[in-house]
């Protein structure tokens, strides 16, 4: 019955009438913050630059492909961050210096992000908590946990075979030289995340979710289960980003501050809507370069991380009320 209910749906942003498809706007502002880059530093156009800029956006890119499926549904994740951070604390931690045990480590991470991702998703969906609110305890409560596990202070190293996957280049490539790893994990995530997105029930069923809920259950969609997986994705997608992260930088109790609202506002940049119902991960992917690209121009033009803060801060606030302009537009058509 689902299947016949929400799936006979058009996915969004299909084209109607014979007319080509719309153009998603962060496409077109991507494009020209790198043009832009490039004028500020033509050395950004050679491989060394644009390859390292791939590299350092991955996380982010990762980060906001699983938030995405959050945000259709309707709710937010704000517990993404402090997962990172314990990803990288509790790797180093489990790690002891021994190289040999990162074979292990990295699904007992898994793990852990599994089982934050269903008990945020179990919070939401049967106790009724809002998501903010639920992650907000979550990400407290997973900070708290790494900085008990670390005894406050970053303990160990993470050895070469777990930085791999974030700082290893894959050199001799024609071309462009070299091909980061990183790069390589997000276009596979990527790719997988799309799919499961926009080529599966999954899809349908989030953006059924987000766009009316009871209505969405009247058809006969197990509501409280598509949430659950949809933070479940959301906090596996966290972990992808903090064993990067931990390949970039090594060693951090604060690795992961900020990244839940950077990885909002990705997705925001990209077109979705906060309220739930709208939404795509090649759009948000994109939100993530296009922020990653602005961060890269303040910081060629020369202007302070403050500044940032605030350009990120207002890029929010406008992205929300255009959200809801446009919600209350179309409420009253």
């Amino acid at each position: 019955m689902i299947q016949e209910t929400v799936g006979s749906a058009k996915a969004p942003g299909a084209a109607r009438g014979g007319r080509l498809p719309k153009i998603n706007p962060v496409f077109f502002v991507l494009a020209a913050l790198l043009v832009a880059i490039t004028l500020s530093n033509p050395n950004f156009v050679e491989p060394t630059g644009y390859m390292n800029f791939l590299k350092r956006a991955a996380p982010l890119a990762i980060l906001a492909a699983g938030q995405i499926y959050v945000i259709v549904s309707g709710g937010f994740d704000l517990s993404v961050g402090s997962v990172i951070t314990l990803t990288v604390v509790g790797s180093s931690v489990l790690l002891n210096n021994n190289a040999d045990a990162t074979w292990w480590v990295i699904p007992v991470m898994y793990a852990v992000g599994l089982a934050v991702g269903v008990v945020n998703g179990l919070v939401v969906s049967y106790l009724r908590v809002p998501s903010l609110i639920a992650t907000l305890g979550m990400m407290i409560t997973l900070n708290g946990a790494a900085f008990m596990w670390s005894s406050g202070s970053p303990r160990g190293y993470l050895p070469e075979t777990f930085r791999f996957f974030g700082r290893t280049n894959i050199q001799g490539i024609p071309l462009i030289q070299f091909l980061p790893v990183a790069l390589l994990v997000l276009i596979v995530v990527g790719l997988c995340l799309f799919w499961l997105m926009h080529r599966t029930n999954l899809g349908r069923l989030l953006h059924a979710i987000g766009d009316n809920p009871r209505a969405a259950q009247m058809s006969g969609v197990p509501l409280e289960r598509v949430r659950i997986i949809a933070f479940v994705i959301s906090s596996l997608s966290a972990v992808t980003a903090g064993i990067l992260l931990g390949g970039f930088a090594g060693v951090s109790t604060d690795v992961g501050v900020g990244y839940e609202l950077q990885a909002i506002t990705a997705c925001v940049i990209g077109g979705a809507q906060l309220l739930g119902g709208r939404g795509s991960v090649p759009a948000s992917i994109a939100g993530a370069l296009t922020l990653t690209a602005i961060f890269t121009l303040l910081n060629f033009i020369g202007l302070p991380k403050p500044v940032r803060d605030v350009v990120q801060g207002v890029i929010l606030i406008v992205a929300v009320v255009l959200a809801t302009y446009r919600r209350n537009r179309a409420g009253g058509t």
